[in-house]
């Protein structure tokens, strides 16, 4: 099972160029789940004021929740031990939504499907890309 990361996620649901071979192959070939964090960084993310930072999207997160379950993407809630890792992370990065989905591949030794290359620099998790 592979954990995708949440512009992953958003880039398989656009049928994105923007998602590398590798990670298309890792997607089409393994099961796939997301942290529930990626629906809420969507939500936040959606509401920002600043026209610059904003996602624009037209689907709600729940339409997003529907389409991972008729796609067969579980979708992971976070749990205790993913908040007790955080704490021990090192601070290569900062951002908090990558921190907790981080977390939650290392808890459950998922290979994540990033291609945010800071988090390829923590010891202990796989990234495809």
């Amino acid at each position: 099972m592979v954990l995708l990361d949440t512009h992953t996620l958003l880039w398989l649901f656009g049928n994105s160029e923007n998602l590398s071979a590798r990670a298309r192959e890792a997607m089409d070939s393994q099961e796939r789940c997301i942290s529930i964090a990626s629906l809420w960084e969507i939500a936040i993310k959606k509401s920002l004021a600043d026209p610059k930072r904003r996602l624009y999207l037209d689907l709600s997160v729940s339409r997003i929740a529907e389409e991972c379950e008729r796609e067969g993407i579980q979708i992971l809630a976070i749990t205790p031990a993913d908040c007790e890792r955080v704490e021990q992370l090192p601070h290569i990065h900062e951002d908090p939504f990558d921190r907790i989905i981080l977390s939650q591949a290392m808890e459950r030794g998922l290979a994540l499907v990033t291609r945010d290359e800071r988090i390829g620099k923590y010891a202990g998790v796989e990234t495809i890309w």
